[in-house]
């Protein structure tokens, strides 16, 4: 990826009157982190980073932003918002444009193809955080970091995030300016994580998930990170029904998490960020993958590909053989 053509496209999409401002990667703090910052002038495009350590889906913050109803005498600002993007970010933004989540005149979307992304939670344990940045650069099939104006080299099948080893779209499905060649497709792993757990009987992928759930806090990181749970009124929250109470043990943890698996079925990108945000380590990949790998195998739909597609449970296939019914 080359940094200055990044953020000099930046730029000029930024300075233009009917653009508000562009959300895009910042180097963090410290350690590997790397921070979503909203650019707002031309100067501020020079912050713009583009590397394996942008985990970040940033699709999440264009229904976070100035939600209505806004404070009394303010008038909503109807110029467009654009938006930095990988190939699972595309599809979030691709999936909102279907659900009428957002509306495609209103959003930029600016497309950086995507060799994959590392997972700095094993990055972290082979080579601990320190208290400056460390950066980590794409060097063929492999990733380099650099701290301390040291250069090691990352071998890909260590360090690639799990969702990058399983994702079939690493350039943006959707994009009104692409930044850099397109990647390669590369050949899928197995999802070993999901056939562990269809590998195991009732009883056991019971004691399995039970053991798992029972580790949930409801801190909602899950929910709150997520790009397509962006509803205002969320029905895990309501008290008046009450579908789900807010004690924190095993039977309500099953409740909403099940309830978040089956709300995004047909509807989850796979982007990974419930699992990679989940203080508690719950494998929230696993579950949400086993939901849209049914929904592939079974129905033949793939959300976030099509901005022209139905929602899929607003779909309807006359041909559908309905088996399942009795």
């Amino acid at each position: 990826m080359d940094l200055e053509q990044l953020r000099k496209t930046a730029a000029e999409v930024v300075v233009r009157e009917d653009v508000k401002y562009l959300i895009g990667w910042k180097q963090g703090s410290y350690g590997y982190r790397v921070a979503p910052v909203f650019v707002e002038d031309a100067s501020g495009a020079a912050e713009l980073l583009f590397s394996p350590l942008c985990t970040a889906n940033l699709a999440t913050y264009l229904t976070l932003v100035e939600k209505t109803p806004l404070p009394r005498g303010q008038e909503a600002d109807k110029r467009k918002v654009a938006l930095l993007v990988k190939g699972c970010d595309s599809r979030a933004v691709t999936q909102l444009i279907v659900e009428h989540g957002i509306n495609r005149d209103q959003v930029i979307v600016v497309g950086c193809p995507c060799p994959g992304v590392v997972d700095t939670e094993k990055l972290a344990e082979k080579y601990p955080e320190q208290g400056k940045p460390a950066e980590v650069e794409w060097n063929g099939e492999n990733f380099v970091l650099l701290c301390d104006d040291k250069e090691t080299e990352l071998p890909r099948d260590q360090f690639l995030a799990e969702k990058c080893r399983l994702c079939r779209h690493p350039n943006p499905v959707i994009s009104d300016i692409t930044v850099g060649e397109p990647v390669e497709p590369w050949t899928l792993a197995d999802d070993n994580g999901v056939e562990e757990i269809e590998g195991k009987n009732l009883e056991e992928r019971q004691a399995y998930w039970e053991e798992q759930f029972s580790k949930c806090i409801r801190c909602y990181s899950c929910r709150n990170v997520c790009p397509l749970c962006y509803c205002q009124d969320c029905i895990l929250d309501r008290l008046n029904p009450t579908w789900v109470n807010r004690a924190v043990n095993f039977s309500e943890n099953t409740a909403f998490n099940i309830a978040r698996a089956f709300h995004l079925a047909g509807r989850c990108i796979e982007c990974g960020e419930c699992e990679r945000v989940c203080p508690a380590n719950i494998p929230l990949g696993k579950l949400n993958r086993k939901m849209a790998r049914e929904v592939r195998d079974k129905y033949g739909f793939e959300p976030g590909v099509d901005p022209e597609a139905e929602p899929f449970q607003a779909s309807f296939k006359p041909d559908d053989p309905e088996d399942f019914i009795l």
